[in-house]
């Protein structure tokens, strides 16, 4: 995105309605984030009011690439120093202790912090002009609480054109990534060593290869954080994952019983209502989700089909958003086929 062009002075403006208490809307890598001062508690509760977010669950603060960490965490082991030089500017957020001086506001109530430092040029322009680059940005995504991420600025347009609690959409183009930032947890590194609690475009063993440590499975006593609640990432249209030869399948059967039938695939598929085929390779994929999910959320269809990607672990970000979308469902294609179409 190095052909982007930065407006400096739209950028100074953000920075001074986010000084003021406002919320922007921003681009990262790997979605647009809703923004607001991190230690303005009243601006960060208008983020959880705006989003319908519940107030316990933590958002994360966005740092420019010169902010001190330890300004807003302690106890910061090597590893985390680590991760930064290895993937900041990037899509990995790290859960350290959180510093005395940093409002609970951020973290839902919790000891801990969620941390990092996008890659996008517009949010990093962002984040050194708010506060001379020493503020932090507390960011969810961009949309109502549980709906799918935003991509595209329009998307943020899209949901929350009916009220004015978003002050300014910062356009950034397409965000790259497309799915958001993995998130490993290191503030139990005494007791149980790293923890992966939501899996990204930075994998486990990627982290492994920096910090010689293989992050463990996301455990019940594990630190609340964005993104990790069973149903997320969801479009308003029920979402069902299937095999492509249960597919093919069902397909036929919701054709049959007059049902309109929306579908994401990667293989070769029959004509449906709505369709769109997405890029075999896992980045590829994962950057054309949640716009495929949300044009098909618009085509008036009673179901969107999609067909399950490999499983293998450069996938795992991509199965952990498509499951979490589809968490629910269970049982909406046999209800569709035992019931009548709306008329």
């Amino acid at each position: 995105m190095t052909d982007l062009q930065i407006d400096q002075s739209v950028i100074d403006t953000a920075a001074r309605l986010l000084e003021e208490g406002e919320l922007v809307a921003f681009p990262t890598e790997t979605v647009y984030g809703l923004g607001a001062d991190a230690e303005n508690p009243a601006a960060v509760a208008a983020i959880y009011a705006a989003k319908g977010r519940p107030q316990d669950h933590p958002v994360i603060v966005h740092l420019a690439p010169e902010a001190p960490l330890d300004y807003w965490a302690c106890d910061i082991p090597p590893e985390a120093g680590a991760l930064a030089a290895a993937f900041w500017p990037g899509p990995l957020t790290m859960i350290l202790k959180r510093a005395p001086n940093i409002p609970d506001a951020v973290s839902g109530g919790q000891d801990t912090v969620g941390l990092r430092c996008p890659s996008h040029p517009v949010a990093l322009a962002l984040l050194r002009a708010f506060k001379g680059g020493k503020g932090g940005i507390a960011a969810p995504s961009a949309n109502k609480f549980g709906h799918v991420s935003p991509t595209l600025a329009d998307h943020v347009i899209d949901e929350f054109a009916m009220d004015d609690t978003v002050a300014m959409v910062l356009d950034g183009g397409p965000s790259q990534v497309g799915i958001e930032s993995t998130i490993v947890d290191l503030s139990r590194l005494d007791t149980l060593g790293p923890v992966l609690l939501r899996p990204g475009h930075i994998s486990a063993e990627a982290i492994a290869a920096v910090i010689d440590r293989m992050p463990a499975a996301a455990d019940a006593a594990a630190p609340r954080a964005s993104g990790t609640l069973e149903s997320h990432y969801a479009p308003h249209t029920p979402v069902a994952m299937q095999e492509r030869a249960v597919l093919l399948e069902t397909i036929e059967q919701l054709h049959a019983a007059g049902r309109k039938v929306a579908l994401i695939h990667v293989s070769t598929m029959p004509e449906t209502h709505a369709a769109q085929r997405l890029p075999p390779r896992p980045a590829g994929f994962a950057h054309a989700l949640y716009a495929a999910l949300r044009a098909m959320d618009g085509q008036g269809a009673d179901v969107i089909l999609v067909e399950s990607p490999p499983q293998q672990g450069e996938w795992l970000g991509v199965n952990d958003r498509l499951r979490r979308a589809a968490h629910g469902s269970t049982g909406i294609v046999h209800g569709l086929l035992n019931s009548r179409p709306n008329v």
